[in-house]
């Protein structure tokens, strides 16, 4: 095998995720869900290569009321320019499957990931713009409220809950990605000769795909203290030093101002354990950081007079805590002991 090129076992896995991109032409990349009480069914908007499908009169219909502009595919030029992009990539995938050099499969998983954080970036821009510029004569207006969807996962905008997730194409879009991916990797391994680091395209390309997976990472969300209202208790949020919060694997987030609302939701049952990512409690010390609850550890005291009178502090490391018992009365306790 000449040192340039790729073995069969890549080509096939290039091809194959050539292929599948075909299928991409013609079902949805994208979804956006609503759900509010007076659509149990719930509402959707499918964005597909071709255009805009689902709900959209409806959503149309909802979105007069808070000023939005209305949606409309010929808005649009990525629906004109999409399409090619897509071909342009089923024929590259083809083309380095069947040539089947290194030096061509490293630039075509950089300018894969480089399109996908490009298509992200200009999708989320499209949401900040019709969630943004609103009509100030609206029937609708809260002051300081925008509308803008999530780029992926949950956001609450009044009483509609938007989640944002790939749809079939996307998920086809991201396969072939990672079947690029596994092809560039066993490439490099299988590759004694050459070094990574002599690779500036591969590590350029590595280097986006780092980006773009922390970019699409589930994460907590800073407590806006005065802001922001408990999940639980409808409070809004005052004293920092105590907060909570639940990440769905939605990505939904639910915030609470004390250990005791925390507590009181999860034995609630209002969502499942199976459907929770993370459960996070702010950091008594310090800058009241974010920290996963588990890894925490918990003090209870009297004297801590939490908002809904929890007094249940949370902290990053076992000295905090011990320095917190010195100058409040009480004891240590476990997450295992206080989510029971």
């Amino acid at each position: 095998m000449a040192n340039n090129s790729i073995k069969s076992s890549s080509k096939m896995m290039i091809i194959l995720g050539g292929l599948s991109l075909i299928a991409v032409l013609f079902v949805p990349l994208w979804r956006i869900d609503l759900d509010a009480p007076q659509y149990p069914e719930g509402l959707s908007l499918f964005i597909s290569p071709k255009g805009l499908g689902g709900n959209v009169d409806i959503v149309n219909g909802l979105n007069h009321y808070i000023g939005m502009k209305k949606l409309h595919s010929s808005d649009f030029i990525e629906f004109t320019i999409l399409p090619y992009c897509i071909i342009f990539f089923i024929a590259a995938f083809l083309f380095t499957g069947i040539l089947g050099k290194r030096k061509i499969l490293y630039t075509l998983l950089g300018l894969y990931i480089a399109f996908g954080i490009i298509a992200m970036a200009d999708f989320w821009k499209w949401e900040y713009d019709y969630g943004h510029n609103l009509d100030p004569d609206a029937p609708i207006k809260v002051p300081g409220m925008a509308y803008q969807p999530p780029l992926i996962g949950f956001k609450q905008l009044l009483n509609f809950g938007a989640y944002s997730v790939p749809d079939i194409g996307g998920w086809l879009f991201i396969t072939a990605g990672a079947l690029l991916l596994l092809a560039v990797i066993a490439e490099v391994r299988g590759s004694k000769k050459n070094n990574i680091l002599k690779q500036p395209a591969l590590l350029l390309c590595l280097g986006l795909l780092t980006m773009f997976l922390q970019s699409c990472t589930l994460k907590p969300e800073a407590i806006k203290v005065g802001s922001d209202n408990c999940s639980f208790c409808k409070m809004t949020i005052s004293d920092n030093r105590f907060g909570a919060e639940i990440l769905t694997k939605k990505g939904k987030l639910f915030k609470f101002d004390d250990m005791h609302c925390i507590l009181s939701f999860l034995h609630s049952n209002t969502i499942e354990q199976k459907d929770i990512q993370d459960i996070y409690v702010t950091n008594f010390s310090g800058n009241h950081s974010l920290v996963k609850a588990p890894t925490a550890f918990f003090a209870k005291s009297d004297d801590f007079k939490s908002p809904m009178n929890g007094n249940i502090a949370a902290f990053e490391n076992e000295d905090s805590l011990k320095k917190i018992l010195i100058q409040y009365k009480g004891n240590s306790v476990s997450w295992n002991d206080i989510a029971k």
